[in-house]
């Protein structure tokens, strides 16, 4: 899984379950941070989402669901 693959579910998720377009979302997920998995080998990613509250709690209730799924990426 790279960075990428992670953004397209994480937009589709949330399109899905919460509306909204995939323009904001994308402007609230901001950039996803990779980090060595050496050091970080049980999740080695992560998302500092940057919109409203309720946007901020939608995102991590799926960035929960998606790190017990897809805890690497490339």
């Amino acid at each position: 899984m790279t960075r990428e693959d992670l953004l397209d579910i994480l937009l589709s998720t949330l399109v899905k379950q919460v509306g909204g377009t995939r323009r904001r979302w994308r402007i609230v997920l901001g950039d996803v941070r990779v980090y060595s998995a050496e050091t970080h080998p049980h999740c080695n990613w992560s998302l500092a989402p940057a919109g409203t509250a309720g946007e901020n709690a939608a995102v991590e209730r799926t960035l929960d669901d998606l790190r017990g799924r897809h805890p690497i990426v490339t």
